[in-house]
C-alpha cells in the first residue's frame, strides 16, 4: 500500500504540493543527478522524494506527467537515491521540439551510465514500473500504464539491504517546468522470478 505520508526529501525544493493522488514539483535551474563518467563532472543536487524499506520484493509505479517540460535536459521520473555515489533513475529527458530520450541511469561507486532510445517530442506523460529482487532491480515503462516493457535490468552494489525509492524532478540547464506524479501504487514484486537457465551453484 502507498502513502505519500512515507515519503521524505532530500534536497526539498522551493516549490512544490503534496496531497494523497497527486504530487507536484516545480524544477529549479541547474539541478541533476550524474557522476564522473564521459562528461567528468559530478552533479547532486537534484530533489528527490522517497521513502525507506527493507523489503526485498517489491514493486512501486507512478504515472509521470511533463507537459510543461520545454528546455534540454528537463526530467522527471522513478529514482532509487542511496547515496552521491550510489543510485538510480529512469525518466524521460526532453530533448527539442523534435524528440526527447527516455532512458535510465544507473550509478554504482560514483560512475553513472545513460542507456536510451529516442521517442517523439509529443508524449507528454509516461509510467514507470520500478521492482527489486534483492540486490538486483529492473526499471519498466508504459504509455498507458497497462502494459509495461523493460528499460533496464541491473544489479546495484550497495542495494543488498535497507533501500530508499522514490520520485525526482530536475532541470540541468537554465530551466524550470512542473513535473506531476499521480497514480503511486506499492504492490508485490511483477518482475518474476527467471524461468530459464538455472543459477549456477554456489561455490
Amino acid at each position: 500500500m502507498f502513502n505519500v505520508n512515507d515519503l521524505k526529501w532530500i534536497r526539498e525544493p522551493k516549490e512544490y504540493k503534496i496531497t494523497d493522488s497527486c504530487i507536484e514539483i516545480i524544477t529549479e535551474p541547474h539541478t541533476d543527478l550524474w557522476q564522473r563518467t564521459y562528461y567528468h563532472f559530478r552533479n547532486d543536487n537534484a530533489p528527490v522524494l522517497q521513502m525507506t524499506t527493507d523489503e526485498k520484493y517489491f514493486s512501486f509505479t507512478v504515472k509521470t506527467d511533463f507537459t510543461e517540460s520545454h528546455h534540454r535536459f528537463d526530467q522527471c521520473g522513478i529514482v532509487m537515491y542511496l547515496d552521491s555515489e550510489n543510485w538510480l533513475k529512469g525518466s524521460v529527458e526532453y530533448e527539442n521540439e523534435e524528440f526527447q530520450h527516455l532512458g535510465s541511469v544507473v550509478t554504482n561507486h560514483g560512475y553513472s551510465d545513460w542507456a536510451t532510445t529516442v521517442i517523439p517530442a509529443d508524449i507528454k506523460t509516461m509510467w514507470y514500473r520500478f521492482s527489486r529482487r534483492e540486490d538486483d532491480y529492473c526499471i519498466e515503462c508504459s504509455s498507458d500504464g497497462k502494459k509495461f516493457t523493460q528499460m533496464r535490468v541491473c544489479h546495484m552494489i550497495e542495494g543488498n539491504n535497507t533501500v530508499q525509492f522514490g520520485i525526482y524532478a530536475c532541470s540541468p540547464e537554465e530551466s524550470s517546468f512542473k513535473a506531476l506524479f499521480t497514480d503511486f501504487s506499492l504492490t508485490e514484486c511483477m518482475w518474476k522470478a527467471h524461468d530459464g537457465q538455472k543459477p549456477d551453484e554456489e561455490c
